[in-house]
């Protein structure tokens, strides 16, 4: 279960009560897009830090995938940098779904830090509701004392994942099915594997659905059933989405850092294509 009574989310109307008492951090960033700093500069939450998630929420591509995580070091001279401290809530915002905002929740709930929440419906929710915006270099802060001790949230890796009761896939269904792969080299999903991409945990207006129809999105995959689940996706960004809505229902889901990025660097690892999730 959870162990923030009031969930990972934050809305907008929320957020813009809380301003002066939390960090905000943001994240916006697009896959193989420009950096997000310029749209930051461009108007962004006031107070807001902008933390670049190939700096900051990731480590060098490489072997352990194309977002390996971050050392501890990294990650919490980056979180200090922002103005990150250990009794200060922290909220993350993006304009990419809530997909790096989510990876930066992940990786301070997993570093040790028990306030995180994700803005829901990112900028463009703070937006809709008329929220202040700050144009700019912002804020230089200063410096956090957050200390980040790695192991608060599960993880698994390429020689466990396989062992887990329930792995989701967080891509997109044609990339899940091997029928396209736009971004690596090899085609297809890790045996066994069943697939909620992480827009079918999204309203329309880009919001987190109710946790009634959460609950029917994973209970459909056996996701609720009590087991071990985990959660991957093309480079282990993404899955942090499935992750945090699976916090959503109470279940503790780990993520596979390396996700599928990783997994085709062996060519011994079996690749399960095609329309059902075959034997684990």
């Amino acid at each position: 279960m959870t162990t923030d009574p009031d969930g990972p989310l934050v809305t907008a109307a929320e957020l813009a009560g809380l301003l002066g008492r939390v960090t905000v951090l943001d994240v916006r960033y697009r896959m193989a897009g420009p950096p997000g700093r310029e749209d930051y500069v461009a108007g962004h939450v006031p107070g807001a830090v902008y933390v670049d998630l190939d700096a900051a929420l990731a480590a060098p591509p490489g072997t352990g995938g194309r977002h390996p995580l971050p050392a501890p070091e990294v990650f919490e001279d980056a979180m200090r940098a922002a103005g990150v401290s250990d009794d200060v809530p922290v909220v993350a915002y993006d304009d990419w779904s809530g997909h790096a905002a989510a990876r930066c929740w992940w990786l301070l709930r997993h570093h040790g830090h028990q306030d995180v929440r994700v803005l829901d419906g990112g900028w463009s929710a703070w937006q809709q509701v008329g929220g202040a915006v700050e144009a700019g270099p912002g804020p230089t802060p200063e410096r956090g004392d957050f200390t980040a001790v790695a192991g608060a949230m599960a993880l698994v890796e390429a020689d466990t994942v396989r062992e887990v009761d329930v792995l989701v896939d967080a891509r997109a269904a044609e990339r899940y099915r091997g029928e396209v792969e736009p971004v690596d080299p090899v085609a297809g999903r890790i045996p066994g594997a069943v697939n909620v991409p992480t827009s079918s945990n999204l309203r329309p207006d880009g919001r987190f659905r109710p946790v009634e129809e959460l609950r029917e999105v994973y209970a459909a995959v056996g996701a609720l059933d009590g087991g071990v689940v985990a959660a991957y996706c093309g480079s282990g960004v993404t899955a942090a989405h499935d992750v945090l809505a699976l916090e959503l229902l109470g279940v503790r889901a780990a993520l596979y850092p390396g996700s599928w990025s990783e997994w085709i660097t062996d060519p011994d690892r079996p690749v399960g294509t095609g329309p059902t999730s075959g034997s684990p």
